[in-house]
């Protein structure tokens, strides 16, 4: 959530066996060692993702080392959610809030340094894979209840799965509906039919898909495919405060301002291998710009001692402050993830590719970089998989690397070409302090280059559903990716397959390219590892020739927190601080 829809650590083969180690890389994190010096995203270590085994997925989670239990946690970030139903979950920060209120099948295990294993999280293992991966089956754990003490069931189970093709589902991830079987013209079960493809035997739920999927089983640790209660659900009204199975439930919530969690005392922790619960409360506060939060953990002062961030990172104003001094810094957790933050340019709008290639020659990254706060924050991207992607493959069409400032001579003789000197660009970007000063450096850059911009600020907690609208009136936003699950099926499929074009999708550049969508194709349908990768790879320059967006950055993570929040951990599968797992000291 966040700008990024989803950050993750990705691995390499796509059709891999659900007991496999997937190759993916390290998150990079670290914390409180008063070294000042940045982490490389280029040059990071790769690590594994395994997929764990019955004994893994077995609860209690392990005890975190001095942790007590009591307290609140508070947080300070810019903006609400806008959904809170998991079908309609697919930004990152949405995902990491509702770890503690929200389960599916299966999850990530966070260890103490931050890496993750794939575990059954309501389910007692990771899934069983038959038919090549066409077949999965999972079965529930005993134990399992929701807020009201209801059992959940596999009832729920399908219920789930069946909703997510109701129309008031726009958002959320699309990949269970496209790959279940059967399933073509299907409009949800509240007319009463089910799906064939969803089979219940008591506990045990089986999926039947319409492809080899050796990597469901990642697909169903997302937040968007958690489980929802059938006797509970909604509909729309479900949006607004979910029904829980976590460790936690929703207490109280004001739109815009605050959420309370509080205890779900009908949670049992020998069901829940991933979640520790040693706060009494969870108070997240919104509406507060990232200076305003930094000013208030460097202060260190009351409540704020017992206060963290899912979104807020460091202001870029304070970013030399805090990383220069050893004291400050041992309340900064660093990390790496695996997102790159692009501007998609709107190919419906934007049909001349040398107009699309203009912007990219014309691109302030440097300025921008600046403006976030330097080398310590971001590294500059030219491509659209990260460096640490298994694929990634480093190449620079549009000159980064030797002007990082831009060419705006470059850029201004492609609109002479075109015949386009002066090509209106109306630019979205979200109402914060530093998405102002960034868009401000963006006109100048272009209108040094020969366009004309209009530069449109649209509200935080609702900037995902304004672009993701087919029929928005923007040419040009910022966004971001990363895989969704190990896989590079997961960057490329929902954000540049012509399939994925949709009211509510994730295609913001709605590219819809014949050349393209075969070569995605046939790069999920590669099993080899190696081959798969050069794949994905060939398909990121393909994009880039296209110039369907200006890559902007990698992103460096700098998230501070007070100083009475114990076991501040980096949540590989959140890329946030793993709630469920810090603690209020004493």
């Amino acid at each position: 959530m966040s700008f990024s829809r989803r950050n993750f650590m990705i691995a390499t083969g796509v059709v891999a066996a659900s007991t496999t180690v997937l190759s993916a890389c390290s998150s990079g994190s670290e914390g409180g060692s008063g070294n000042a010096k940045a982490p490389k995203v280029t040059g990071t270590k790769k690590t594994e993702i395994p997929v764990g085994t019955k004994a893994d997925s077995t609860g209690p989670a392990p005890e975190v080392t001095g942790a007590v239990k009591g307290g609140t946690i508070y947080s300070l970030d810019q903006f609400d959610m806008d959904h809170l139903d998991p079908a309609q979950i697919y930004s990152s920060t949405t995902g990491a809030i509702t770890v503690p209120i929200l389960r599916g099948l299966t999850g990530y295990k966070i260890d103490d340094k931050g890496g993750a294993t794939l575990v059954g999280d309501l389910a007692t293992d990771a899934g069983t894979m038959k038919d090549g991966g066409k077949t999965w089956s999972f079965t529930l754990k005993d134990g399992l209840k929701w807020e009201d003490g209801s059992e959940v069931t596999g009832d729920d189970v399908r219920h789930t799965f069946e909703r997510i093709y109701a129309t008031f589902i726009t958002e959320g991830p699309r990949y269970v509906q496209n790959w279940l079987e059967g399933a073509k013209d299907y409009k949800g079960p509240y007319g009463g039919k089910h799906l064939d493809s969803i089979e219940v035997s008591g506990k045990t739920v089986t999926f039947r898909l319409s492809e080899a999927r050796g990597d469901f089983n990642f697909t169903l640790a997302m937040r968007g495919y958690a489980l929802v209660p059938k006797a509970k659900d909604t509909k729309e009204k479900y949006d607004k405060q979910p029904f829980s199975c976590g460790p936690y439930r929703i207490d109280s919530r004001s739109i815009g301002k605050s959420m309370t969690y509080v205890r779900n005392e009908h949670w049992d922790a020998k069901t829940d291998p991933i979640r520790n619960a040693y706060p009494d409360k969870f108070l997240f506060q919104y509406g507060f710009e990232l200076l305003a939060s930094t000013d208030r953990y460097i202060a260190d002062k009351g409540n704020d001692q017992y206060t963290m961030s899912i979104f807020n990172e460091i202001a870029p104003e304070r970013i030399a402050q805090v990383l220069t001094n050893a004291t400050l810094k041992k309340r900064v957790l660093t990390a790496i993830d695996t997102v790159t933050y692009y501007w998609p340019i709107n190919t419906k709008r934007i049909t001349d590719v040398k107009i699309r290639q203009a912007i990219n020659w014309a691109w302030p990254h440097q300025q921008l970089q600046t403006i976030r706060g330097g080398a310590s924050t971001s590294e500059l991207a030219t491509t659209i998989l990260s460096p640490v992607t298994p694929g990634y493959e480093k190449f620079d069409l549009y000159g980064v690397d030797k002007k990082p400032g831009g060419d705006p001579a470059k850029a201004k003789a492609l609109l002479k070409e075109a015949g386009k000197v002066g090509q209106k660009l109306v630019i979205a970007y979200q109402q914060s302090d530093n998405a102002v000063k960034q868009a401000v450096a963006i006109k100048q850059a272009l209108e040094a280059a020969g366009f004309t911009v209009v530069n449109k600020q649209v509200d935080k907690s609702t900037f995902y559903t304004q672009i993701s609208k087919l029929d928005n009136e923007f040419d040009l936003f910022a966004a971001g990716w990363s895989p969704d699950w190990p896989g590079g099926y997961s960057v490329f499929y929902p954000c540049w397959s012509g399939k994925a074009v949709a009211d509510g999708g994730t295609n913001w550049s709605q590219l819809n390219d014949t050349s393209v969508n075969k070569a995605i194709d046939a790069a999920s349908l590669v099993a080899d590892a190696s081959a798969a990768n050069k794949a994905w790879g060939a398909i990121d320059r393909q994009i880039m020739e296209l110039a369907a967006c200006v890559p902007d950055y990698h992103s460096i993570r700098n998230w501070m927190y007070g100083s009475k929040v114990g076991n501040i951990v980096y949540d590989a599968g959140n890329t946030c601080i793993a709630l469920t797992k810090l603690y209020a000291m004493k």
